[in-house]
């Protein structure tokens, strides 16, 4: 059990590093699906698109591997 919670806290942290970086390529979190709005000088982003998109691609390759 601790080694899957030590393996989703490093993907999470691992895929907070890497978005930025994945925006200028593949426009993640701008897909149609994806919610941003600004409230009070700060922007909230909630990609649910991407996400899913995101996640269908980890498991085909988790399929693959």
């Amino acid at each position: 059990m601790l080694k899957w919670i030590l393996t989703l806290v490093i993907a999470i942290f691992l895929l907070g590093i890497i978005s930025p970086h994945l925006a200028r390529f593949i426009r993640f979190g701008k897909l149609p699906g994806d919610t941003a709005f600004r409230f009070r000088g700060r922007t909230y982003a909630f990609p649910f698109a991407s996400t899913l998109i995101f996640s269908l691609l980890l498991w085909l390759v988790s399929r693959i591997i």
